[in-house]
């Protein structure tokens, strides 16, 4: 990373939210299904269960928010999405049963959905010339933050009693809380003045909804690492299993050292969509190396692995360059938080499908699963040009056009 330090402070005050958000994100990523099965010892297919409920619900919370932060400020409603989560978290503790469980869970997820669309117009107003790059280094920390959270999280593991797991939740909690606190001296942004027409103007644009629709197909190449990798390689090969935290060490290293570089060379929507592609074919390739894992000697599995996360991580940082780029250069500055908040929809549908998806096919079916899954990676990044240039040519058109064409360019809902 050529500039570990922001240039101004508004960077530094975000940056440093974001590091010490994601230590404590680190903590649960890494031990909270553990916490409900093993501390508060409810049935994992239920902790399941309530994790897809949470997932559901929080998907249409960014767009209200998003549309908050544009109206009345983002700084005030990004800290009280933080404060909110950690009032979420806090209330693990007392989730002894199912329903209060799944009461605690969806306040935290739809709180950590709604800050990340309130996140947004902080990025684009104090990210310089580049908030996509910006939006790239803020992810580089968050990769740092989140491997800081899973050490401290270990600690927790290993001791394996309830109040080491509660320890953990608190930790987690207070994090939240700090996030909010540092942003108290980050200078607040003006709300974007409103504008005639429709409120909801990022409901209505088909191609930002096509887009936010392919990414999030796309989206689901994380849980390929973070569910079908796993899997695949303790049931199917001969891999040994620490490899799962090398394959997951490999990728976290490459994200902290090459995600800012990897943003900074997509510098358009063009070339986000160009970007797409490339992970498409990224995606594929690695997919096909996994695969040819199943059925070989513990050498040359270890190998292709290792090569198939690499690629992955190629593809990864593309996909998430191009999704940077893309949501924010095709966004109307005024509507930042709502478009970006729509945009989130595609992430959420993927988290909430996608384990399931990348199980039936890649474990259960075994390696034609794999090859289903990669091309349609591929075929999805080969789409995304398509969908850029429908958006860029409405994106024109309505820059071009008066007021109240611009209205009437709006699909009918």
């Amino acid at each position: 990373m050529p500039h570990l330090i922001p240039d101004t402070g508004p960077q530094r005050v975000l940056a440093a939210s974001n590091f010490v958000y994601t230590v404590g994100s680190g903590l649960f990523l890494t031990a909270g299904v553990l916490y409900f099965t093993q501390a508060v010892h409810l049935p994992a297919s239920h902790v399941g269960l309530g994790l897809a409920i949470a997932g559901f619900v929080s998907l249409g919370v960014g767009i209200g928010v998003g549309h908050l932060a544009d109206r009345y400020g983002a700084r005030g409603v990004y800290a009280t999405t933080l404060v909110v989560q950690a009032l979420g978290t806090a209330a693990f503790v007392l989730a002894d049963s199912f329903w209060l469980f799944v009461l605690a869970v969806t306040t935290a997820t739809s709180a950590k959905a709604a800050g990340l669309a309130a996140r947004s117009p902080l990025i684009r107003h104090y990210g310089g010339d580049r908030p996509q790059e910006f939006r790239g280094y803020l992810r580089a920390i968050s990769n740092i933050g989140i491997s800081l959270g899973a050490l401290l999280a270990g600690w927790a593991v290993q001791v394996g009693t309830q109040s080491a797991y509660q320890l953990l939740v608190v930790g987690n909690a207070v994090s939240f809380a700090a996030a909010a606190a540092v942003l108290i001296i980050l200078p607040s942004v003006a709300p974007k003045p409103t504008a005639d027409g429709p409120r909801w103007i990022a409901l209505r644009d088909r191609p930002y909804l096509l887009i936010t629709t392919l990414d999030g197909i796309m989206a689901i190449q994380f849980k390929v690492l973070t569910v079908a990798i796993p899997l695949w390689l303790v049931t199917a090969t001969t891999a040994p299993p620490w490899l799962i935290s090398g394959t997951m060490l490999a990728n976290t290293l490459l994200v902290i050292a090459l995600q800012v570089r990897a943003s900074r060379s997509v510098d358009s929507a063009a070339a986000g969509a160009r970007a797409y592609r490339r992970a498409g074919v990224a995606f594929l390739a690695s997919c096909s190396l996994i695969s040819l894992s199943a059925g070989v000697p513990t050498w040359a599995a270890i190998t292709l692995l290792l090569t198939g996360v690499v690629v992955h991580t190629v593809g990864e940082l593309w996909h998430s360059a191009a999704g940077f780029e893309v949501s924010f250069a095709l966004a109307p500055e005024r509507a930042t938080g709502q478009y970006l908040g729509v945009f989130g929809l595609g992430a959420g549908l993927a988290e909430a499908v996608g384990p399931t998806l990348v199980i039936s096919l890649c474990i259960t079916w075994g390696r034609p699963g794999w090859y289903i899954v990669g091309v349609l990676f591929a075929l999805t990044g080969l789409a995304a040009p398509l969908a850029v240039g429908w958006a860029q040519r409405q994106q024109e058109a309505r820059q071009s056009a008066t007021p109240l064409q611009a209205v009437e360019q709006l699909p009918a809902t």
